[in-house]
């Protein structure tokens, strides 16, 4: 059996990270292991709930500063109530966003400072991140057309403007280019099936 691994997928909203998911599952599954699926803010029920308070459009106005506090209580519950625990019991993991994220949108979506990030990660996760993160990279314009057309109601995220998505994308291209042997870039703009054949092709090449 293979050392039990963590494996995260970001991007912008309508970076196709759903079919991704979908096909890293498939690939675990084809090698024998176990694998629990989970996302971020949530995974848990505790985690679940702050979700709702973070994505919900019709919610007061979010400071900012209490936006990242309650992305970072919810990673914890997360982390030490299902994520851990699933590792050490040999179970690989997969998460739809994970501390990548919160350089992404709290960090450069909302321009808090990557130093307090970095504090606040230190102290609540220590050294803990995924051992492969799967970065899907498409144009903001893009991504944003596919999201009308999926016809959702819209979170309070995918309610900011174009300049909000553009700052998210470039603070992960600037994570990726920070962490390369940990975050690879995906071009999302090709069609569904290439996509998924290079995320195959990533896997493959690291633990097959």
């Amino acid at each position: 059996m293979k050392e039990a691994r963590f494996i995260s997928v970001e991007g912008t909203d309508g970076a196709g990270k759903t079919s991704v998911l979908a096909t890293i599952e498939a690939w675990v599954k084809a090698q024998g292991e176990t694998l629990i699926t989970t996302r971020e803010p949530g995974g848990t029920p505790l985690a679940e709930q702050i979700r709702e308070l973070l994505l919900n459009s019709r919610c007061d106005k979010l400071d900012d500063a209490a936006e990242l506090l309650l992305m970072m209580a919810a990673r914890v519950q997360h982390v030490r109530t299902k994520i851990q625990p699933a590792l050490a019991m040999g179970q690989w993991v997969l998460s739809d966003r994970f501390f990548d994220a919160s350089y992404a949108y709290q960090g450069g979506g909302r321009g808090l400072s990557v130093e307090r990030i970095d504090q606040l990660h230190r102290w609540a996760i220590g050294d803990f991140q995924p051992d492969l993160t799967i970065l899907l990279d498409v144009p903001v314009e893009i991504g944003q057309a596919r999201v009308a057309h999926r016809g959702d109601e819209k979170t309070r995220f995918e309610e900011e403007q174009t300049a909000f998505f553009e700052r998210v994308r470039q603070a992960y291209l600037a994570r990726a280019a920070a962490a390369p042997e940990r975050i690879v870039v995906i071009d999302a703009r090709v069609d569904q099936v290439a996509v998924q054949q290079a995320v195959i092709e990533v896997l493959t090449e690291r633990w097959s």
